[in-house]
């Protein structure tokens, strides 16, 4: 068993080209980052098979599977086989690691193709990922905290043991925070997580996350690493009202004009990214009161006007900075009070980023002094 966690560690770090055998309905579930879907059964003959092999036993399903796919099976042999060429040091497996990778492996065989199959699948991978996530808690973690508009996924992604956890649900996490691209399914959210965490363990002892809610859009933050956000010691950014404004114009406006445009072409990218802003205001309508809302979309909608009319974002500001003074910063600040007793650094974005730094590199010298303790 540990040598098999070793193995996937090893596959998982080293982004090992994978064949996915299992059905697209498991595939589309939840899968691993440099995984490729080739399944060996469609989702109706699994399901068939499935069936056949409750009421009948494995040999009349193994029977009904060849005559399934004996139509299709030259070509799926050929998938698999140049993919395999192309990725030299691809792997495959199934569910759980048996009849389907075995089948596939004699399969290829057959045709000269050697390919290495992993031990226990899928659901072995899956539990190794789900243990690492699990032990979050224990490690020394810090949180990063500070106002709407503080630059808080950008400093994390630019720190060596940055989890970003905000980043890889594709979604901001506030009403504002949907993305061009779509949130992925929970259980891919928790591997690709779980991933990177087995990734920052290996050089660092400690992570740090943005401060969170339990959901960021419609994904939940796994409860091991959302026991480490309510607990951690906080850091804080605390930047000026007017560079924060500044920073959310661009990213509510310039770069989501921008991704709306770049996938969906200049109209429709225009329009989706008009209805974007409207109905991430509309969204949080009861909060601000019917007459605040319905200002705040008059000034939205100048904005928008304008920018289309000359292509500048700065109008923006307009209705920006009221939200931030009248419901984002009031609201921040009331959570903030209840977590005072775990802060333990606040300053400019800059000084914070220093400060996290320093703390990363004490750490790596205490964990080498360890080390060269354990020698002697």
């Amino acid at each position: 068993m540990e040598n098999n966690r070793a193995l996937y560690k090893s596959i998982l770090l080293s982004d090992t080209p994978l064949i996915d055998l299992r059905s697209p309905g498991e595939f589309a579930q939840g899968a691993f980052p440099s995984s490729q879907n080739m399944p060996l059964l469609s989702d109706e003959e699994r399901c068939l098979v499935g069936t056949c092999y409750k009421q009948k036993g494995q040999q009349a399903a193994i029977l009904l599977g060849h005559q399934l796919v004996e139509h299709d099976l030259p070509r799926r042999i050929e998938r698999w086989a140049s993919f395999k060429k192309n990725n030299p040091k691809a792997w495959l497996y199934c569910l759980r690691g048996g009849l389907r990778s075995r089948l596939t492996v004699d399969f290829l065989k057959e045709i000269g193709v050697d390919i290495e199959l992993v031990p226990g699948g899928y659901k072995a991978i899956r539990r190794f990922l789900i243990d690492k996530l699990n032990i979050a808690p224990s490690q020394k973690n810090l949180v990063l905290g500070g106002y709407t508009g503080s630059g808080k996924t950008l400093l994390i992604q630019s720190l060596e043991n940055g989890l970003d956890i905000e980043g890889r649900s594709h979604h901001r996490g506030s009403s504002f925070g949907k993305k061009v691209q779509q949130q992925p399914t929970q259980i891919s959210y928790e591997n690709q997580l779980s991933i990177d965490l087995v990734r920052i363990y290996e050089t660092h002892q400690s992570i740090v996350m943005e401060d969170e809610s339990k959901f960021i859009g419609r994904i939940l933050v796994p409860l091991g690493l959302f026991k480490t956000l309510t607990t951690s010691p906080i850091v804080v950014i605390k930047d000026p009202f007017e560079i924060r404004l500044a920073r959310l114009q661009i990213e509510y406006c310039d770069l989501m004009k921008q991704q709306y445009q770049d996938r969906l072409g200049e109209k429709q990218g225009w329009i989706a990214y008009n209805s974007h802003l409207l109905n991430g205001l509309f969204g949080i309508r009861k909060r601000l009161g019917s007459e605040r809302y319905i200002k705040l979309t008059k000034v939205l909608n100048h904005a928008l006007e304008k920018q289309i009319s000359t292509g500048d974002t700065l109008a923006h500001q307009d209705w920006i900075a009221p939200l931030l003074k009248n419901y984002y910063d009031p609201m921040y600040e009331y959570q903030l009070q209840k977590k005072a007793h775990r802060i333990v650094f606040t300053g400019d974005h800059e000084s914070v980023k220093n400060w996290l730094i320093s703390q990363n590199s004490e750490n790596e010298c205490i964990k080498g002094g360890q080390r060269d303790m354990s020698r002697l």
